[in-house]
């Protein structure tokens, strides 16, 4: 089973790049910079922010179905990134070295199953998942803190 793996889509954030942080502060937007090379993933581009690189951290609505299971939850997203990952059979660094729970979403936008992976084998538990005809997509979430990782469909 084929899949790919996508970043989220960089539109909605392009007129936060560069405001001040009052500004930011207004639309419940932090500004913070990169303390290290691990610990800030970033959901555009799909992988971890290098030490002194600017992040945005906000609420960013990742089900926007209608539903039970509509929901939200701050991401980091680079400042200035403007083109989102698209992975085809591959699972990002960002992802491959975190446990991730996996939601595996039927057609009508409900949680058919779901699974939680170490990033080793996330590949495998992507494959399993879209194997079941009754999944229509997967959102990858990091576990320790709950945050949307990324978006995950048949390729």
């Amino acid at each position: 089973m084929a899949y790919r793996i996508r970043g989220i889509d960089p539109t909605p954030f392009l007129s936060l790049y560069g405001r001040d942080e009052a500004e930011l502060k207004q639309r419940g937007v932090l500004r913070t910079v990169a303390g290290d090379d691990t610990g800030y993933p970033e959901r555009i581009e799909l992988r971890n922010a290098r030490r002194g690189e600017s992040l945005l951290l906000l609420n960013f609505t990742h089900q926007p179905a209608a539903g039970p299971y509509h929901a939200s939850h701050a991401v980091f997203v680079r400042e200035g990134a403007t083109e989102a990952a698209q992975l085809l059979d591959e699972v990002p660094g960002v992802m491959a070295t975190r446990m991730i729970s996996l939601r595996a979403f039927n057609a009508d936008h409900l949680i058919d199953h779901a699974a939680l992976v170490d990033g080793r084998q996330l590949d495998e538990a992507i494959r399993r998942m879209l194997g079941t005809a009754s999944v229509a997509y997967v959102h990858a979430h990091y576990a320790a803190y709950g945050c949307f990782a990324g978006y995950i469909d048949r390729a």
